[in-house]
């Protein structure tokens, strides 16, 4: 007897350990999950209870991040607005670019803006306005703003704007220069006045206030850097690089003469160190602002809007006391609904799931499911095997299994859930015990999607978490006695 039992019990702690395996390789081939007989092994779906709550977001511009500019009136999720703001510098200082002050002849000022992508309607029209920044502002190239930053102050009139059609932007277009004709694409170029250009030629490589090309310090105390302000038209947004050294650059286009020759030439800046900020502001409109004010804390549907946003808290209660089982499979399934306009602003580039603290002041990773780490400095996660793309069943499936496992088996406490679509979302590992970020996504604002809630009327697409599992004493049955 006495036997029998230690087998049985190495029995189920080879259940446990056996079940990574059958998921590792149910994640290649699907066919290694015992099938489902109800006897032996059963199949179930939890309810899901979801609510739509508004989302804190902290998120900070990186100097790689490509930059939102524009306006966008969603009826299904109100209004977006997006400026940017970044300085720019002069790449050879102790040098003067204009070779005889005298003489120069402005031909005209350009700011070219490198286009990375956009997302809306692409056939409206976008207008930006262009601005310098004033030097009380308090933008500096040190800090990493939020996208919820407040605006900083301009000064001076508007130096130059530009309208255009979002889907011409990738269209090249013909540009004569001296004996050169080139073809630009994926290119904005906006016209500034030329006295900007005159101020430029006037500074000087002197270690006085006016010497904007002694060093970078002083450059940036004559000139803070631009303001580019979308206004309130059109119905998209793009996305610019503005450290795109080739397409993203100040070009002020001069003659001068020197020894009796008149040649015509160039000089460029660019925004080649940190310092960039981008105001995105979101305004619930139509159904999401409804659901974010509805009071119900189980909603029928998800609004998900791309950082900044909201997010769904999640909260299965059957996991308080579901036990003695083996998890075979667990995942968290979601499926997108039809919304308004959704041709038009599509889904987001992925959808991200972590879990809560009671008192929301941590975010915690599923660590047995979704974590890669490099040598314990540093920890990431495979979009592939843990989830968050949309599949080709028109699901979101999030794989939970070893969590669920050790949830049930250890009986851990039962945390909220989270849906949102952030850009880099900041968690805490228990298992390498640090903080460390994840990239999800990579443009702020792009995309959005409704999906189906905890308590949406058709089964078939309700958020459910599905799960294959054997019971304790089934497995227990199955173990030889010797």
């Amino acid at each position: 007897m006495h036997q029998r039992f230690t087998i049985a019990l190495l029995g189920i702690a080879f259940a446990f350990s056996s079940c990574t395996r059958i998921n590792e390789a149910t994640d290649l081939g699907g066919d290694l999950i015992p099938p489902v007989d109800n006897i032996n092994t059963f199949e179930t779906f939890l309810t899901v209870e979801a609510n739509n709550r508004t989302a804190v977001d902290s998120t900070k511009v990186y100097f790689s991040d490509d930059l939102a500019l524009g306006h966008i009136n969603d009826p299904e999720f109100g209004l977006i607005h997006a400026d940017a703001y970044f300085n720019i510098s002069h790449p050879n200082y102790f040098i003067y670019p204009y070779f005889n002050r005298d003489s120069v002849k402005i031909d005209s000022v350009i700011l070219s803006l490198s286009y990375q992508a956009s997302y809306g309607d692409t056939n409206s029209f976008n207008t930006l306005r262009v601005y310098e920044i004033a030097q009380n502002a308090g933008f500096n190239d040190t800090t990493l703003y939020k996208y919820n930053q407040s605006a900083f102050a301009t000064v001076g009139p508007e130096l130059g704007r530009k309208t255009f059609q979002v889907k011409k932007l990738t269209d090249s277009i013909q540009f004569i220069r001296k004996r050169d004709t080139l073809r630009i694409a994926n290119s904005i170029r906006i016209p500034l006045d030329s006295n900007l250009g005159r101020r430029l030629v006037n500074y000087d490589t002197s270690n006085t206030a006016n010497g904007g090309y002694r060093n970078d310090s002083l450059f940036k105390s004559l000139f803070r850097g631009f303001a580019v302000r979308a206004d309130a038209a059109g119905n998209a947004l793009v996305y610019i690089s503005p450290t795109d050294v080739l397409k993203s650059k100040l070009t002020v286009y001069f003659r001068y003469t020197k020894a009796g020759i008149t040649d015509t030439t160039q000089a460029d800046y660019f925004h080649a160190t940190g310092g960039q900020a981008n105001l995105v502001t979101r305004t619930p409109g139509g159904n999401w602002a409804n659901y974010l004010n509805n009071g119900i804390p189980n909603d029928d549907k998800i609004y998900l809007p791309a950082s900044p946003g909201s997010l769904a808290q999640l909260r299965i209660p059957a996991l308080d006391t579901f036990r003695n089982v083996v998890v075979h499979r667990a995942e968290l399934i979601a499926s997108p609904l039809p919304s308004l306009q959704s041709g038009i602003f599509g889904y987001p580039l992925g959808v991200f799931m972590d879990r809560i603290s009671p008192n929301g002041d941590t975010a915690y990773t599923f660590d047995s499911d979704m974590l890669i780490t490099n040598n314990f400095s540093s920890f990431t996660y495979d979009i592939n095997s843990f989830g968050g793309q949309l599949r080709t069943d028109s699901s979101y499936r999030f794989n939970v299994t070893r969590y669920i496992q050790s949830l049930v088996t250890q009986r851990l406490r039962n945390d909220s859930l989270r849906f949102y679509v952030p850009i880099r979302a900041f968690l805490y590992s228990p298992t390498y015990q640090f903080r460390n970020q994840i990239f999800v996504t990579d443009r702020v604002a792009y995309g959005r999607i409704v999906l189906a809630g905890g308590n949406y009327p058709d089964a078939t697409k309700r958020l459910r978490l599905r799960l294959v599992y054997s019971l304790f004493e089934t497995i227990l049955r199955t173990i030889p006695a010797r």
